[in-house]
């Protein structure tokens, strides 16, 4: 293995690791899927024989009430001579040959069939060999049809019935039980194998997340955080090394690749800000210098002119305010791309020249006075007049506060008493460079804008040693 520098140990392959952890993992669950799978087989087979129990009761009550309906319903014929109390007898007279036959059906063993069917052949010979030919006696008028010893006929008969259910609801009543009792056993060896399964999985699952936590989770977390730090511009974030080899070869590279941004990004801003500085001298130099010179040519010749010549003096005044503005325009032109006071006098009297032209109200204070570096003093006013720019633009402010504070760092300071609001959604161009700006020279920049709250703009950079 390879051994990366700074680091005692070998680094740890995410590759590896994983497959070793996910294997033993996939191991403990496969056992408790097969625990849990055959928990759930028992079951629902426990749970299809205890329906078929109670299946079988529900059938059994419900032929034993039909018996008792046409007992019922007979006696009070034989009582009465009435036919609508044969109504019951003839309603469970019809349905008792289908639910003799889905009690049959649902007999849960063959005990219980055999039980079933001699009870089916009991209730058939009740209805069929005595109850129909009593109540057709009774419809007849044979007296003996109403007599003490036909009556005691049916009770027998119903007696017998009713015993015979007993037994059987009894018996299945008992298998129920038996059922239950197994399925509730059974639940509990697999409730217990399957916390056994779940308590070693866990423990599995917690070791591996702490051990995934520190050794990948952490350093990916810190990757993506880093990432976004430096989509949002921040060019001098990095990653810290890392003991995992994928995860330190990516944070290797991450660093490389912001370095590089950084030190390529600051390289173009040293080259603007030369561009711009040579641009303002030649124009001061230069044109502006060409364009003094010919408004002094046309101002001696306007001397020279004759008043009365008042078509060659109009044109003669004419071209000198030409001029003048041309000069003035050129100036503001030059300033703009470079301020020759900058150059000149410094960052301090670089802003307080550019407060006194602010349009709005602005009061410019420093602890300092002294030059610092041409580039970071190019790039801070720059980002300055940015910010005042914008506030301009956009705050509908009645005053600007700027603040210059010089120590390890040189911290720079608009506030504006506008309407606020700003946000990274809101934010245009105009502070997305301020950004770069300050990033580029390996600074902070925070904007604190609530809403009707006026605007904070806040931008530190360090000063080289």
């Amino acid at each position: 293995m390879r051994v990366r520098p700074g680091y005692g140990s070998p680094r740890l392959g995410l590759t590896s690791l994983t497959i070793a952890a996910s294997g033993l993992l996939a191991l403990l669950i496969g056992v408790a899927f097969a625990v849990l799978l055959w928990a759930i087989a028992d079951a629902n087979s426990s749970t299809s024989a205890r329906r078929a129990s109670r299946t079988a009761l529900v059938e059994a009550g419900n032929l034993e009430q039909l018996v008792l309906d046409l007992e019922t319903g007979q006696r009070g014929f034989l009582i009465t001579k009435r036919e609508e109390f044969l109504q019951p007898w003839q309603a469970a007279r019809n349905e008792l040959p289908a639910g003799a036959r889905r009690f049959t059906e649902t007999a849960t063993s063959p005990e219980q069939r055999r039980i079933a069917g001699q009870i089916t052949q009991d209730v058939d010979s009740l209805v069929n060999d005595y109850s129909v030919p009593l109540v057709e006696a009774v419809r007849r008028g044979d007296p003996a049809a109403s007599g003490l010893a036909a009556t005691a006929e049916g009770k027998r008969r119903v007696d017998a019935l009713r015993a015979q259910f007993d037994t059987y609801t009894a018996d299945e009543r008992a298998k129920l039980a038996a059922r239950e009792d197994t399925a509730g056993a059974n639940g509990r060896r697999a409730v217990t194998a399957a916390a056994v399964g779940l308590a070693a999985s866990t423990a599995l699952v917690a070791a591996f997340t702490v051990l995934q936590h520190r050794a990948v989770v952490r350093p990916v977390r810190g990757a993506a955080a880093a990432a976004g730090r430096l989509a949002d511009g921040d060019l001098g974030v990095r990653i810290a090394p890392s003991k995992v080899a994928e995860i330190g070869a990516l944070g290797a590279a991450f660093n490389t690749m912001a370095a590089s941004l950084q030190d390529s990004r600051r390289r173009i801003m040293e080259n603007v800000e030369a561009v711009h500085r040579r641009t303002a001298r030649d124009l001061h130099d230069g044109a502006q210098q060409r364009l003094v010179s010919l408004m002094i040519g046309l101002r001696l010749a306007r001397e020279l002119v004759a008043d009365k010549e008042a078509s060659a003096t109009e044109l003669l005044d004419q071209s000198i305010a030409d001029a003048q503005t041309a000069i003035d325009e050129l100036r503001e032109l030059a300033s703009g791309i470079y301020p020759l006071v900058l150059t000149v006098k410094g960052l301090v009297a670089a802003v307080r020249d550019l407060a006194s032209r602010c349009p709005i109200p602005a009061v410019v204070e420093s602890n300092f006075d002294r030059r610092i570096p041409g580039a970071v003093e190019s790039n801070a006013y720059f980002v300055l007049a940015e910010a005042v720019t914008n506030a301009v633009k956009h705050s509908q402010a009645s005053r600007i506060d700027i603040s210059l504070d010089l120590g390890e760092t040189l911290q720079i300071q608009v506030v504006d008493d506008g309407v606020g609001g700003v946000g990274a959604t809101t934010a245009g161009t105009g502070l997305t460079g301020l950004a770069d700006r300050v990033a580029a020279f390996d600074g902070t920049l925070t904007i604190e804008s609530p809403p009707g709250g006026g605007t904070t703009i806040l931008a530190r950079i360090p000063i080289p040693a």
